[in-house]
């Protein structure tokens, strides 16, 4: 058994963190990476199994247990079922320089909802991990300690592929840089094929609101140097170090996610109106009069929920500066039913 699983098993009684295997931290390891909603959830199901991440066993939670916790969405079974899907599509690449044996495999091998007490208001959540996942986290003699808050607070899936990242190498003595490749850099980001393929665009849409919000939010402090060969971006250099004082980061995971972004930028704009984390929008005229205006006549309650998965797969958080004129948008999709 790897180093990884026995700090795990050390750390059962600590439900605030996750430890997570370095080769599944370091997101290189991952191809298909999955969006924003899956990785949380995927963070969730392994600080779940603990130290049992590596045995064949089926592990389990609740969806009242899910729902309670602070940062992550209002799931249900509608929401949960493509996350799953997601993360069945990932695929873990191993190359073992010592053996020398790449190893391609998945991260979940089953997953089931079992909504047979739906009605009563609770549904039971069920996986098991893969060969190539368990295999991966037994050998593993690398970890990551992350706070379970500051991943469910992250509002992209850059933010969330690099913060696992760099928290994995922060524990290894005497190392608080490293250099990637832009290549490196994009499959470390979880960037897919073809996306933000010019530098400026991947520093702009993925790299910098990624740092910030790591900078905001948790331990660590990030500074990025970039590396240019002529006009052209070589590489970057990522630096971090942990924060001599972590009060402000905590105190900002307590704080509601409205306006976090204009706190971030200390900027002295209007706040933003948050489209509502759950429920309904019958009793929220502001966005009732939006939907009206965007001539959608679709359920109150439906056009919510829909309106948030759409968010989810896109990496957009409620709180974004256009969510309103995302809103309208989508409502003038949807039209007349």
């Amino acid at each position: 058994m790897g180093k990884t699983i026995e700090v795990a098993v050390d750390r059962a009684y600590d439900q605030t963190k996750t430890v997570l295997p370095a080769e599944v931290a370091r997101g290189t390891y991952m191809q298909n990476v999955p969006g924003l909603a899956a990785l949380k959830l995927m963070h969730l199901m392994i600080g779940t199994a603990g130290g049992r991440m590596a045995d064949d066993v089926r592990h389990e939670i609740r969806l009242s247990d899910i729902r309670a916790i602070n940062g992550m969405k209002h799931h249900d079974r509608a929401s949960l079922t493509p996350l799953f899907a997601e993360l069945a599509a990932a695929v873990l690449v191993s190359d073992d320089k010592r053996s020398q044996a790449v190893t391609i495999g998945g991260l979940v091998d089953e997953a089931r909802i079992d909504y047979r007490n739906e009605v009563s208001g609770d549904l039971l959540v069920t996986w098991t991990f893969r060969s190539t996942f368990r295999r991966m986290a037994a050998e593993s003699n690398h970890w990551a300690i992350l706070d379970r808050q500051t991943v469910f607070h992250l509002s992209s899936k850059y933010a969330v592929m690099l913060f696992q990242h760099v928290a994995s190498l922060a524990n290894l003595d005497h190392i608080n840089t490293k250099t990637f490749t832009i290549p490196e850099l994009r499959a470390l980001l979880g960037v897919a094929e073809g996306k933000l393929a010019r530098f400026a665009d991947l520093n702009k849409w993925a790299l910098s609101p990624a740092v910030s919000e790591i900078n905001h939010l948790s331990r660590l402090n990030l500074i990025v140097t970039p590396k240019k060969v002529g006009r052209t971006v070589a590489n970057i250099t990522i630096a971090w170090q942990v924060k001599d004082d972590p009060t402000p980061a905590k105190r900002e995971l307590q704080g509601h996610s409205v306006g976090r972004k204009t706190r971030r930028d200390g900027t002295v704009e209007s706040p933003v109106r948050a489209f509502p984390e759950t429920g309904s929008i019958t009793y929220s005229p502001h966005w009732i009069e939006i939907k009206r205006a965007a001539g959608c006549n679709k359920d109150n309650g439906l056009i919510a929920a829909d309106f948030r998965r759409f968010c989810d797969a896109k990496g957009i958080s409620l709180d974004a500066h256009n969510i309103e004129e995302l809103f309208s948008s989508f409502c003038a999709k949807v039209g007349r039913i």
